[in-house]
């Protein structure tokens, strides 16, 4: 996670936006030779059909939820059990849950692809379908929900480069290539499929990648943000340990509400004025 490799994101950015902006043509010109594959029935963009394809896919796509799934794992034991140490480093943690939930999650399958309507491939009536084409820019397509821009699948894979980030220097370079052919491979059976254009599966390596790079500088790089291990400890401790605090004081005073005075309570305006209400 260097400046290099932003140089090398950005830059790849401005080149395909700008050429894919101004030529969107390109992008139904690359959907076109996945288009006319067709199987015994004569379905267009046949690949999605295949199992074998289906199954590469679905493996793929799961890569990225088992790498994460220690990091949650160890995140949810430190809930449970506040006090006790953390089964991996506190900052993978956060980075790991971080990154998938910023990248992936939040920006890409919340804020893009149910808000910027750009049809997919096998929906647009270049290929045989009702809706009409726009560029990768335009969010006023046809598509209600679920679209094009950007896809989930490849950001899901591209969010593997998080992990890799965090291999041992040995072994980071061999990571990182794993991560980007896993990305490229998803890109690949995506756009076969006829599930998104080519700018789809750019943009979503981009802006997963930049959200891995920026999260990485403020947890592992910047000396402002840096943190230790040992403070992400103590923090999450404070915090479960203040939400169970809080949670068996307002048990106690639900239960004394439901109990209600005890002996001459009830006679007494001054005790009635006091329990009247939760505060």
């Amino acid at each position: 996670m260097n400046r290099t490799g932003l140089t090398i994101a950005l830059g790849l950015a401005v080149v395909v936006g700008l050429l894919f902006g101004l030529y969107p043509q390109l992008d139904l010109d690359i959907a076109r030779p996945f288009y006319e594959v067709t199987n015994a029935n004569h379905y267009m963009f046949a690949w999605r059909l295949s199992p074998n394809l289906m199954l590469v896919h679905n493996i793929a796509l799961r890569f990225g939820f088992v790498l994460v799934a220690p990091a949650v794992v160890a995140l949810l034991v430190k809930l449970i059990l506040p006090r006790r140490k953390m089964l991996i480093s506190g900052r993978a943690v956060v980075f790991l849950t971080a990154t998938m939930a910023l990248g992936p999650g939040l920006l890409v399958n919340v804020a893009l692809k149910d808000h910027w309507g750009r049809p997919r491939p096998i929906d647009v009536e270049q290929f045989g379908g009702e809706q009409h084409f726009v560029a990768w820019w335009d969010p006023r397509g046809d598509c209600p929900s679920n679209c094009s821009f950007v896809s989930g699948d490849v950001a899901t894979a591209a969010w593997t480069l998080a992990p890799a980030a965090l291999a041992p220097p040995p072994w980071r370079a061999l990571a990182y290539g794993g991560a980007l052919a896993l990305t490229l491979g998803m890109a690949l059976l995506r756009m076969m499929a006829g599930g998104h254009f080519f700018t789809d599966t750019v943009f979503a390596g981009i802006f997963t990648f930049l959200i891995v790079w920026i999260v990485h500088g403020l947890i592992y790089r910047w000396p402002r943000t840096r943190l230790a291990d040992r403070q992400i400890e103590r923090a999450l401790e404070w915090v479960t340990l203040a939400w169970c605090g809080a949670a068996t004081w307002l048990g106690h005073r639900a239960a004394d509400e439901i109990a209600g005075p005890e002996g001459g309570d009830e006679a007494d305006p001054h005790i009635k004025r006091r329990r009247r209400g939760w505060w």
